[in-house]
Order: structure tokens, then C-alpha cells, then sequence
């Protein structure tokens, strides 16, 4: 299945790129975020991110679907 991530915030900054198109196996995002995060050396635990899906947020094991747009958000601090 063929699914479009986006970066935000340290995730971008650590995989070098805001968005990449991926080709891949995972059935939920917990599965997603475990692949992406070996490859790109992701340190944030899945449960401190939020995951959207299409633009909506869901369940890190909601099913996937080929061509869904997938967001993992890590806690951000302003000021």
C-alpha cells in the first residue's frame, strides 16, 4: 500500500524532509510509526504523538487504507 507521511516539528528535523511518499505493509499506524521510526531513528514513544489521519484525528490502530495521508505530531512547545 502506498501512503503519504508528514513531518512536523523534531520528527522533520530527524528525517531530514516534511513529507515523504512510502511504500508499505503496515495495517495501522502503530505498525507505520514502528517502521518510520526505525528508519529514520525516531527516539519519541508512539504515545506521546498524535496521529491523524486524512485530517482527522485517530486511533494509533485504526485500520490503513492505500493513498491515506498519515501525521504523527510530537508534543511542541512555544513561547
Amino acid at each position: 500500500m502506498n501512503v503519504k507521511l508528514l513531518y512536523f516539528a523534531s520528527l522533520a528535523d530527524r528525517a531530514g524532509r516534511g513529507a515523504e511518499t512510502r511504500d508499505s505493509a503496515a495495517r495501522t499506524p502503530r505498525e507505520l510509526y514502528a517502521e518510520v521510526a526505525a528508519a529514520h531513528g525516531f527516539a519519541f514513544p508512539l504515545e506521546r504523538l498524535r496521529v491523524a489521519v486524512n485530517g482527522a484525528f485517530v486511533d494509533v490502530d485504526r485500520p490503513l487504507a492505500d493513498g491515506d495521508e498519515i501525521v504523527f505530531l510530537p508534543p511542541v512547545s512555544g513561547g
